[in-house]
């Protein structure tokens, strides 16, 4: 009798001839670089430092594309946007202590984000692990202490021999639903030593299945079957399974109606009879969420921005289908059900029962006009007209990456998609500074079509180096620049709250002479021209900014009275 244990993979002749001749001149560097090709990676992204030159040695060694940003926060969110695009784990390289430190807010993002991001940091010397204070240069007493709270796994390696085996375990943890962001570190000697390890082949490193419960979905189907008003939120876990197929097939199945959570933007059509778009953000949908009977969330928390900020209340049964264990039921009780969104919608798509509801699509209706009276009687045209500019302009197959900023606020809410995993913002983690360098990844991923970053010129100014990463590797990114002179939102907020801003206000250059220093052409556009200056500069190949000058407005929000 043969045991699973017996059966082992024998190496062929031209293997083992392989192993016992390895190539002359590798390092521990060597080893990261051969590890991530073989796991599948062809792109990555980072930053060299003193301690990370023998990965950073290996690269040319190697068929691996190198992406070089001018921050490590930025190539941090370069390489979110990388994994949120392809689906694929993208692998950063940073540099130990500052420049490993410097892109916690982009890991924060990526986490909150659930897009797969590999990050691998050197280390100081194997002798300082541990706490001891040898005085290295980058020195802390415990670097992995700092990222534990912020990615999915930490993995600290100490000899070569351990570098596939955890570069590996990072990759499958990765990319296991819900997906994330996870940090591997090696010491500086552990990659300068020379090796004479054979070449890394034959990794395997598939994710997990998070297959739902039977059970569960059995009762979740009863239930939606038998609803007399059910309804569907269906949130980033929807974009990032690439479920929304089987999330339409669902509504249609059920006469459902859908709304999208900002990060699941794209997840519905937009124009659907039974989507009521992403207008979250406001009482009528909010309502109207609360009236069912039924409600099936798909890959979503509930979280802040997701339920009106927490004035959200339902009233009938919560059926809410996550990947994250630490999100189920974590705002509202639920019937949990902990899988992969496609996963999961696949069970409930052939155990539900069809049913009709020819109200629904009137329903959807009169939401979708009460919140267009509700916006049209706060006099935002000036809003409403550069937001439909921008959609005019942006071809139906482009990214877009939106920084924090009045335009995105707007574009969460009122921004047609068109289609999943198209439209990406730092909503997240909600920190400054993600469109353009997020972007930038995005076109490294695809440069068949441009992509569009949008930002304000506060969020602007953390990114600005990055016309130097831009114009080096001639990415396809047009950037436009909303520029009111500061913090709009914060300064909004501030007005609000304490009648006056303060702190809110900023120096700005030239940026279209400052993108034109770089070699990136710029132009000065108006609300009027706004529409056919972006469409041109996304018809040029290779980088460009678009500077509109103008002060926006949020409309005013429902969940503080």
């Amino acid at each position: 009798m043969t045991h699973d244990h017996d059966l082992v993979l024998r190496p062929t002749d031209a293997q083992t001839t392989a192993a016992l001749n390895p190539p002359a001149g590798r390092n521990g560097g060597d080893l990261v670089v051969e590890t991530l090709a073989g796991l599948g990676a062809t792109t990555v992204f980072g930053l060299p430092g003193q301690h990370a030159l023998g990965m950073f040695d290996a690269l040319r060694r190697s068929d691996l594309r190198y992406v070089g940003l001018r921050v490590e926060n930025n190539a941090g969110f370069a390489a979110d946007a990388y994994g949120r695009v392809t689906g694929e784990a993208a692998p950063l390289l940073l540099s130990t202590g500052p420049g490993a430190l410097t892109s916690l807010a982009a890991l924060q993002e990526a986490a909150a984000a659930s897009a797969p991001v590999l990050a691998i940091s050197s280390q100081v010397p194997t002798a300082g692990l541990g706490g001891g204070r040898h005085g290295y240069l980058h020195e802390l007493p415990d670097q992995a202490a700092s990222f534990r709270g912020v990615v999915k796994s930490v993995h600290t390696v100490r000899t070569q021999s351990q570098i596939p085996s955890a570069i590996a375990a990072a990759w499958k943890s990765a990319l296991t639903a819900p997906h994330g962001p996870v940090w591997v570190e090696i010491p500086q000697d552990v990659l300068l030593a020379p090796t004479g390890l054979p070449r890394v082949t034959a990794l395997d490193a598939t994710p997990e299945e998070l297959v739902p419960r039977p059970e569960l979905t059995a009762l979740a189907a009863h239930l939606l079957s038998r609803a007399e008003r059910p309804a569907i939120i269906a949130g980033g876990g929807v974009v990032r399974a690439d479920a929304a197929g089987k999330l339409r097939a669902l509504a249609e199945k059920l006469d459902a109606p859908v709304v999208t959570t900002f990060g699941g933007k794209g997840a519905f059509p937009w124009t659907h009879p039974l989507s009521l778009q992403s207008w979250l953000e406001d009482r009528h949908t909010t309502d109207f969420l609360e009236d069912a009977d039924v409600l099936l969330v798909v890959g979503s928390g509930l979280g802040e921005l997701s339920s009106n900020y927490h004035t959200f209340a339902p009233r009938g049964r919560v059926v809410q289908i996550e990947a994250d264990l630490g999100k189920l039921e974590s705002n509202h009780p639920a019937l949990g059900v902990h899988a992969d969104a496609r996963l999961a919608l696949q069970a409930l798509l052939e155990t539900v029962e069809e049913r009709t509801d020819p109200t629904a699509p009137e329903r959807v209706r009169d939401v979708l006009a009460a919140v267009a009276a509700r916006i049209d009687s706060q006099q935002l045209t000036l809003e409403r007209e550069v937001l439909a500019s921008v959609r005019r302009a942006l071809p139906a197959g482009s990214p877009s990456f939106w920084d924090m900023t009045i335009l995105a606020y707007w574009a969460w809410s009122a921004f047609d998609a068109h289609a999943p995993n198209l439209m990406h913002s730092a909503q997240g983690a909600g920190g400054l500074g993600y469109g353009f360098p997020a972007a930038l990844g995005a076109a490294a991923a695809d440069p068949t079509r441009p992509v569009l970053a949008v930002s304000g010129d506060g969020g602007a100014l953390y990114s600005v180096a990055e016309l130097a990463t831009a114009r080096q590797y001639g990415l396809d990114v047009t950037w436009l620049i909303v520029d009111d002179g500061g913090y709009g939102i914060l300064r909004e907020y501030m007005t609000d709250a304490f009648g006056r801003a303060t702190a809110t206000e900023l120096t700005r250059p030239d940026y279209v002479a400052l993108a034109e220093s770089f070699g990136v052409p710029g132009v000065r556009t108006t609300p009027d021209t706004l529409a056919e200056d972006l469409a041109g500069a996304l018809a040029t190949p290779g980088p460009s900014v678009v500077v509109l000058p103008a002060v926006l407005r949020m409309f005013a929000p429902t969940h503080l009275g």
